[in-house]
């Protein structure tokens, strides 16, 4: 009969088992039968204390508990309560005011935002241009709704945004498919950490808005879930400038996600929010997206758009939620600094690293060098051009010593 019974494969290829989560539980299994202590868990995407305890912000907490019955049980609008697109778009572009056009839709996640990005800015059978170090869920969400994922070469031989790989392809799909959309993971980038530069953000524009004067409109997702951990909140933003008031023909929707920001991951809270310098093109946005919603997930969890709303209500919740959250980020990036100097020090060639979750080793044998570290209870994700490390969920000693354990795998092969 076939490898299914009673499902329907509809042109994807469906894995055993999501390796993410496949390879973290297997983690934990050892860590129940031999102890904690033997294991060094680099998979889990999420930020952990030293014990290996979910960070989550007490204020954030206190806040959740204020909230009335009725912002817990009620339902939402399908594309999110008026107050929370106020608070989401403010939390997003902090001080910067667009002179463009902004609308924003609740999403369950920054997953949800891209699913309705994908569905409705391209046509099935699209490709979606991403940069070949990315996330793999892109390429399931879009293989789910019959599209594919190409990419660009990220860098170039600097370790710098590669911006002839991103022009040539983005005038390829132009070509090909009269429309291009765009799936860029920054600042942060998961899975390496790298952030896009404000200088490379020019090169970029430029790219985007020759592409729109050709005629072929151009979709920008700017995938920002790690935005509240890639360093200082005013400079990591300063690149929403250079997006403002472009060419009708390119719309710009910024992903957010309270996974991160708010420590949330659980309760599903994000949102899309379009910047055009189009009225029309803006009230389209949300008409197509909300309809979307509609058709999936219906609409998203309340309470969450409640909470982020009494965050920028009150000024002095506000200013606890941010101070704590600095917090948080530094520590997130002392481990970061912590794993680069390991890596210095034992001559690991890695990503460079700029702020979120993760850090990346590129390595011509992923799968075989994951397969050896296991071997001495260290788990770490594989990916297409090399090996994954959640710096968020490992304490500093453990991250300096990491690298070497991972060089010495890696001269086996």
């Amino acid at each position: 009969m076939g490898e299914y019974i009673l499902a329907e494969a509809n042109g994807r290829v469906i894995p055993k088992r999501d390796v993410i989560f496949g390879i973290s539980g297997m983690a934990n299994e050892m860590a129940a039968k031999e102890g904690k202590e033997k294991v060094i868990n680099g998979t889990v995407g999420s930020l952990l204390d030293d014990e290996g305890n979910l960070m989550i912000l007490s204020s954030v907490v206190e806040a959740l508990k204020e909230l009335a019955p009725g912002d817990f049980a009620d339902y939402a609008p399908i594309g999110g309560l008026p107050s929370f697109h106020k608070a989401v778009i403010k939390e997003t572009f902090g001080d910067f005011v667009p002179k463009g056009y902004t609308r924003a839709v609740a999403t369950p996640g920054g997953t949800g935002a891209i699913r309705n990005t994908i569905v409705n800015y391209s046509k099935v059978g699209d490709q979606i241009l991403t940069s070949d170090w990315f996330w793999g869920p892109y390429h399931t969400i879009a293989q789910e709704h019959g599209r594919s994922i190409t990419t660009f070469t990220l860098f170039d031989e600097n370790s710098s945004f590669h911006q002839k790989a991103f022009r040539e392809k983005v005038a390829e799909l132009g070509e090909t498919q009269g429309k291009v959309v765009i799936l860029l993971n920054t600042p942060a980038n998961n899975p390496t950490g790298f952030s896009v530069s404000d200088e490379d953000w020019d090169g970029i524009v430029k790219t985007l808005t020759e592409e729109g004067k050709k005629g072929h409109p151009v979709t920008l997702f700017v995938d920002a879930a790690y935005l509240d951990y890639a360093g200082d909140p005013k400079a990591v933003r300063q690149f929403l400038r250079k997006l403002d008031n472009l060419s009708a023909r390119i719309l710009i929707i910024v992903g957010y996600s309270m996974s991160k920001g708010y420590t949330l991951y659980g309760m599903r809270g994000g949102a899309m929010i379009c910047l055009s310098s189009s009225e029309e093109i803006a009230d389209e946005f949300k008409k197509v997206c909300e309809q979307s919603c509609r058709g999936t997930w219906s609409n998203c969890t309340r309470a969450v758009q409640a909470l982020i709303t009494k965050v920028h209500q009150e000024p002095a919740l506000l200013q606890k939620v941010e101070e704590e959250r600095a917090t948080f980020r530094e520590v997130l990036l002392e481990r970061g600094r912590a794993f680069e100097q390991g890596a210095k020090e034992c001559g690991l060639k890695i990503i460079p690293y700029d702020g979120g979750f993760f850090a990346s080793v590129p390595c011509n044998q992923p799968e075989s060098v994951v397969d050896e570290l296991m071997k001495e209870g260290i788990f770490l994700v594989p990916l297409g051009k090399g090996i994954r490390v959640a710096v968020s969920a490992l304490p500093l000693e453990k991250l300096v010593l990491l690298p070497a354990r991972i060089k010495v795998a890696m001269d086996k092969f």
